[in-house]
């Protein structure tokens, strides 16, 4: 788990600034990160269906060797 997400995981809870505080994080690093979700969620899509693709190629390498 991340910094990041334990501060989301319990804002409800406590004050962003607080959490960011004590965890030793910078609040702008907090809402960037928090601004950015949507695209490392597309990064991680697009390395998953890479990963999917690639998959039999190394296996295939592994075994000749």
């Amino acid at each position: 788990m991340t910094r990041c997400r334990f501060v989301a995981d319990h804002q409800r809870h406590y004050a962003v600034k607080r959490l960011c505080t004590i965890i030793g994080i910078a609040r702008s690093s907090f809402c960037y990160w928090r601004k950015t979700a949507s695209a490392r969620a597309v990064r991680q899509a697009v390395d998953d269906r890479l990963a999917w693709r690639i998959g039999p190629c190394t296996l295939s390498r592994r075994t000749l060797v």
